[in-house]
């Protein structure tokens, strides 16, 4: 597992950090954290996949203790520049994954091409 906090993959605002943390700490998994995955499928060529998980061996780490962001291999190059948000709103809530690498998505947001 490598740590390279000097080129974080992903950046996350307030929002997402003090959620992610919240989930952690109610997860009780003192390693858990937030594996952001790209594979193949979707509407558009690729899409997202998001879990509470503790590391893999060869993830890239990014986030600050208790907000983790876990990133296997395949998904890195997908996922440079990312910004990693958490919005609430009347139609539900959940993570943003703001992508500057995405070309195109669908309307759903679900799935991107690059």
């Amino acid at each position: 597992m490598s740590t390279d906090s000097a080129t974080p993959t992903i950046s996350m605002t307030e929002a997402a950090v003090a959620r992610l943390r919240a989930l952690v700490a109610e997860s009780g998994e003192a390693d858990a954290g937030l594996r952001v995955e790209v594979n193949p499928g979707g509407c558009s060529g690729f899409e997202y996949a998001l879990a509470l998980e503790p590391p893999r061996e060869g993830d890239e780490i990014v986030g600050p203790e208790g907000a983790r962001v876990y990133v296997d291999r395949f998904s890195l190059p997908y996922l440079l520049g990312v910004e990693l948000d958490y919005e609430e709103s009347f139609q539900g809530a959940g993570f943003i994954i703001n992508n500057p690498n995405a070309s195109a998505s669908c309307g759903c947001g679900k799935s991107f091409s690059t």
